[in-house]
């Protein structure tokens, strides 16, 4: 077996064999609401949401033991059934012998076609599948090309599931009896009477269906919308007893209640002669009701129109992905047009709706919606600044905000299960994605519009319950006499910042609560601390701070903030220090504000409270540098992350053995707390404690040798595997980040490029290109396609190695690549948008030199001399905006 390879600098792979590989699948799906998934051989499922599965819902086990998947079989005459999917009894009985068909996938974004070849039967298939760009349907183009002389009966099998998945179990025969299927000169209609799930007993409102047509609109000759009679008694999908006994399907007009529908269509009797060729057509998908369906569908019962859909998609796929890297390593810049792909997969399935995802009811979480962000602001910023402040319509004035969140935008709901849940990292979210918008745009008047704030009757940050509050007075905060109040941005970003701040434990970190980014730390809601995540609090503070004080020196003054908040600014070191007193303080301003608020502003000046702000981060820091810094036996140091629910340090020396996670040392370096020394001693460390070549490179934790009920659920995982101990890319990432960041540039590279080298062997980590969420024990990723960490290391990519940033608006380089990242003519590219302006910025070091060795000397724009702003490479935005639209402006840095 080898592994894939790419045909393009887009990214489009050739696969051979891939179905001697188990758990691969691909996504195919459009911003519509189609979201399908797809294995090599044609397994997988297509939904619009929860309570609307066109196919049966799979989730990773299901890939290898489901039978119900898109088939296409074709009756040879004097040969008999052959699977075009490879999916048929005898096919896979050979698939580990000499008899094994040559197989070969070949996928882009959003589309795949796998080959199949038969010497014994003599034929070879292309099954090219996707989803159009705007109509709820996936089509399935399959050609048939012969080998020698052939007469074969082509039937296409696609069986209709139709329904929630809440009954793949509950009441999946009951559901069944609900069923109406109608065939129709084209294909097989699904129509529910009612649906079964969670919502209650409804009238359906989606009707389900496949067409099929040969060529240009050549209709189906019969069909087969009965799963049970195509089966036949000891059949199966994959030996249909109605296929291998002959039995003619219906004609057009037949109905049949209560059964299990299958999209079972036959095409007429065809001869092929050796190298000829001919094309089916298969449309599957949905509609409000049948007329609706039809209409969607039948479109696409030309192939020309197939034809034309397919490019469509490739090119408006490839189209949204507007950054490209040019470098040493082209299978690196290939790979990484996946990575920039993936957020967008994010923003349609939410964190569902994959067969890994297979937790969950669909939508996003409140930090995937500012994650996410950060990869939209660098390849598609349209739309992000009303994005960004619809989102803060979720913040609570108490600092936690709304979990549920809605299908438009600043949709916030009240829990429905009145699970009171906070996530201590919640706050820091916003901030960080904000102030990346501030600094790509300069768009700083974003700061001082204003927003509601999201009213439930969790109050006191969790703790308690506002018992004033009706769900018929809305989800919104109100002032006392019942109008709406609403506050700036920058209010929304101080009320998350300065309650979290106050919200401590009593080693004078923030309190754990529900968890933090690791959503496994679960069980230290009353005495857990995150001392990791009090230290990003801390560089949001810092950022603010300095935000701040560049508005009041660029002619902003003072801004007016909700008078109950003015209590929580203050500099005075003795109340930072006290842990009963911050308690008290932050529970009179929750209290305060627990139903209501007085709608009272206060006006305070920019520089007075970006002093308080600094004054905060400062101590925030120091005060880790103070407590948690910790030393082993072999003298090895590092930082404490957590304290557990007995109020213990999670890290350093144990009876069990050495305790080291990650998270603590990424947002130590990440924010400044770690010194300088501090950083490379946390390296070593990380080296010798969480460095593992061999399955692509730092895990999350050592082995901690016992399941710790008192901290997190993680501990009852195997170990090697998710968050206990796996090579967990969206925090590896952010650890190259944070390394980049503070100038550790060959540390930094060796986590990305350990992660890359791994990811893309194929023979180790089983999946198509792309980066998973972890990296399991036995070297497989897992958990592709949506994660966070494609946000993480598209962003370091681009704005650390490359080093192409915003600054207030202005483009600013500060290249950070490593001499072998450059091309044998020494020359390394990255090409993207910015204010609606299309670049590609060209680094030349014709002289080979490592980084850390050379210098931008020399900087030209379209050909003239580029001098240099405040010391730096830099492009101001004023000049940017009066660039051309319709052109790519060079510029070319001379690396000496």
């Amino acid at each position: 077996m080898s592994g894939y390879k790419y045909l393009d600098n887009h990214g489009t792979f050739q696969l051979n064999n891939p179905e001697l590989t188990g758990y691969l699948y691909f996504p195919l799906a459009n911003e519509s609401g189609v979201m399908a998934s797809i294995t090599p051989t044609l397994g997988g499922d297509n939904k619009l949401g929860q309570n609307s599965f066109l196919l049966a819902p799979v989730s990773s086990e299901d890939l290898h033991n489901n039978r119900s998947t898109r088939n296409f079989w074709v009756d040879i005459k004097g040969k008999g059934l052959w699977s075009a999917a490879g999916v048929s009894a005898w096919q896979e009985g050979k698939l580990f012998s000499e008899g094994k068909e040559k197989t070969t996938l070949t996928a882009g974004m959003m589309w795949q076609k796998v080959t199949r070849s038969s010497k014994e039967y003599g034929i070879e298939a292309d099954i090219t599948s996707f989803v159009p760009l705007k109509d709820s349907v996936e089509i399935m183009l399959v050609t048939l090309r012969a080998r020698e002389d052939i007469t074969l009966t082509p039937v296409a099998a696609i069986p209709l599931y139709g329904r929630s998945a809440d009954n793949i179990r509950d009441h999946r025969h009951v559901t069944s009896l609900l069923h109406r299927t109608i065939t129709t000169p084209e294909g097989i209609l699904l129509d529910p009477t009612l649906t079964f799930d969670e919502r209650g007993h409804r009238k359906n409102e989606v009707v389900y269906g496949v067409l099929g047509s040969a060529e240009e609109g050549e209709l189906p000759e019969s069909f087969y919308p009965v799963a049970e009679e195509f089966i036949g008694e000891g059949g199966s999908f994959t030996n249909p007893r109605a296929l291998q006994e002959g039995k003619k399907g219906v004609s057009a007009g037949f109905t049949k209640d209560g059964y299990e529908t299958l999209g079972g269509i036959a095409f007429k009797t065809c001869s092929l002669k050796k190298g000829e060729e001919k094309t089916f057509l298969l449309v599957m998908g949905y509609g409000k009701d049948k007329e609706a369906f039809l209409s969607n569908a039948r479109p696409y019962l030309k192939k020309n129109r197939c034809i034309e859909a397919l490019a469509e998609t490739k090119k408006s796929w490839l189209d949204k992905l507007n950054i490209s890297y040019s470098t040493g390593m082209p299978d690196f810049d290939a790979w990484m047009q996946w990575v920039n792909f993936q957020p967008m997969l994010r923003r349609i399935y939410g964190c569902s709706f994959l067969p890994h995802h297979d937790y969950g009811k669909g939508g996003r979480g409140w930090r995937d919606l500012w994650q996410d962000c950060l990869a939209l602001l660098i390849m598609n910023p349209e739309g992000v600044r009303d994005m960004l402040r619809a989102n803060y319509a979720g913040v609570r004035i108490d600092g936690s905000n709304a979990t549920i969140i809605g299908t438009k935008p600043g949709e916030f709901i009240a829990d429905r299960n009145n699970i009171t849940r906070v996530w201590m990292d919640h706050g820091v979210w916003p901030f960080l994605t904000t102030r990346l918008y501030l600094m790509q745009t300069g768009d700083l008047d974003l700061l001082f519009q204003e927003n509601s704030y999201f009213k439930d009757s969790q109050a006191v940050r969790g703790e308690e319950k506002d018992t004033e509050w009706k769900t018929e007075e809305g989800n919104i905060l109100r002032n006392k006499e019942g109008a709406e109040y609403r506050g700036t941005i920058l209010e929304h970003v101080l009320v998350q910042l300065l309650t979290a701040f106050y919200d401590v434990g009593e080693h004078n970190h923030m309190r754990l609560r529900g968890a933090d980014w690791n959503d496994a730390l679960d069980m230290a809601k009353e005495r857990g601390e995150s001392v990791a995540f009090t230290s990003l609090y801390g560089q949001n503070l810092n950022q603010l701070s300095e935000l701040l004080n560049y508005l009041a020196a660029n002619g902003r003054d003072k801004i007016t903030l909700l008078k109950e908040l003015i209590p929580l600014l203050t500099d005075k070191i003795a109340i930072y220090e006290d842990v009963t007193a911050k308690k008290e303080l932050l529970y009179r301003y929750c209290d305060s504000v627990r139903h209501s608020v007085s709608g009272e502003k206060q006006e305070i000046s920019l520089t007075e409270l970006a002093d308080y702000l600094k004054a905060m981060g400062n101590w925030i820091k120091a005060h880790i540098r103070k407590t948690e810094w910790i030393t082993d036996q072999k003298g090895y140091s590092w930082y404490n992350s957590y304290y557990d629910n007995n109020g213990r340090r999670v890290e350093g020396e144990h009876d069990l053995g050495v305790r080291m996670m990650l998270t603590g040392q990424v947002f130590a370096i990440m924010s400044g707390t770690a010194t300088e020394d501090q950083v490379k001693e946390i390296t070593e460390a990380a080296d010798r404690y969480l460095y593992a070549a061999e399955i692509g490179g730092y895990r999350l934790n050592t082995d901690f040798h016992e399941v710790k009920t008192d901290l997190g659920r993680m501990f009852g995982f195997a170990y090697g595997s998710k968050e206990n101990g796996a090579v967990f890319a969206h925090m590896a990432v952010m650890y190259a980040n944070a390394l980049y960041g503070r100038g550790f540039v060959k540390e930094g590279y060796k986590v990305i490029n350990s992660l890359y080298c791994h990811l893309s062997d194929f023979e180790k980590s089983r999946i198509y290109p792309g980066i998973p969420e972890y990296i399991g024990e036995n070297g497989r990723g897992l958990y592709h396609y949506l994660t966070g960490s494609a946000s993480w290391l598209l962003l370091t990519v681009f704005n650390e190695m490359f080093g192409v940033k915003g600054y207030y608006g202005n483009l600013v380089l500060e290249p950070k690549l490593l001499k072998e990242q450059f091309s044998a003519e020494n020359k390394a590219e990255v090409s993207f948008q910015l204010h609606g302006r299309k670049f590609t910025v060209c680094y030349y070091n014709r002289n080979a030199k490592e980084y850390g060795e050379y210098e931008a000397v020399k900087v030209s724009f379209n050909g003239s001399e580029l001098p240099k702003v405040q010391d730096k490479i830099m492009l101001l935005k004023e000049d940017i905006i009066k660039l051309k639209e319709d052109i790519t402006h060079v510029i070319e840095v001379e690396l000496i």
